[in-house]
């Protein structure tokens, strides 16, 4: 046990203190946000721009490109989503109402998940040339070897964007996605040595499932007031 537990904190000993409290702080803001998902609440938004904005410091240092693209996604998807909210509030002006995924935007899902595969992929093709600081002096390096773990994160990467930008939408479905992403994120980020991120992702997938459930309640609640 005490050998597993040394595994997968040592990386930590390399990082430096700054990292380590930008990633906690990252991490706990993260979990605000997806709380406020689940509540509906718009201030989902700025919390998840806190989050993001540390993260993709974070993840760029570590080398970990896919990840550093996706929460730069998440950056511009809060901003369109915290308009697209601010819009829809209802008269409490605290939530926001919500509906299911119509078969037109599975399409749009299916299509955004083939291209942000595509890219990451694309992006690790050039990691030579990202790793020594953009310089194209080692752009006869890039190959197409991609490495199982590269293939998940494209697969996990497109995943999360699809979940953002049906949460933007306020479409129940996001939920899904959150919830097949954080199953594979716990044990990649742990794989990767982002420990504590990955402590972030199983409190993620528990408000993940509550979200669901409460969003699902909250559609009954209002098919059942309109039918009445």
């Amino acid at each position: 046990m005490n050998d597993f537990i040394d595994y997968i904190f040592a990386p930590y000993k390399t990082y430096s203190s700054l990292n380590i409290l930008l990633e906690i702080i990252a991490t706990l803001f993260g979990i605000i946000s997806v709380y406020y998902t689940y509540k509906r609440n718009i201030l989902v938004y700025p919390t998840t721009i806190i989050s993001t904005f540390i993260f993709i410091y974070l993840f760029f240092n570590w080398g970990l490109y896919g990840e550093t693209i996706i929460n730069f996604y998440y950056t511009s998807m809060a901003i369109y989503g915290w308009i697209l909210w601010q819009k829809n509030l209802e008269e409490d002006h605290k939530h926001v109402d919500v509906s299911w995924a119509s078969k037109k935007e599975y399409l749009y899902a299916t299509i955004l998940f083939a291209l942000s595969f595509l890219f990451i992929l694309t992006i690790y093709y050039f990691r030579p040339v990202i790793q020594n600081g953009f310089d194209t002096s080692f752009i006869n390096q890039c190959q197409f070897h991609y490495t199982q773990i590269d293939f998940i994160d494209a697969s996990t990467t497109a995943i999360f964007l699809i979940g953002m930008w049906m949460m933007a939408r306020r479409k129940i479905d996001n939920w899904f996605f959150w919830i097949i992403g954080d199953l594979v994120m716990i044990p990649l980020m742990i794989h990767k040595g982002a420990v504590i991120t990955s402590f972030q992702y199983i409190v993620l997938l528990v408000l993940s499932i509550i979200g669901l459930i409460d969003w699902i309640k909250s559609i009954k609640n209002y098919q059942k007031i309109v039918s009445e």
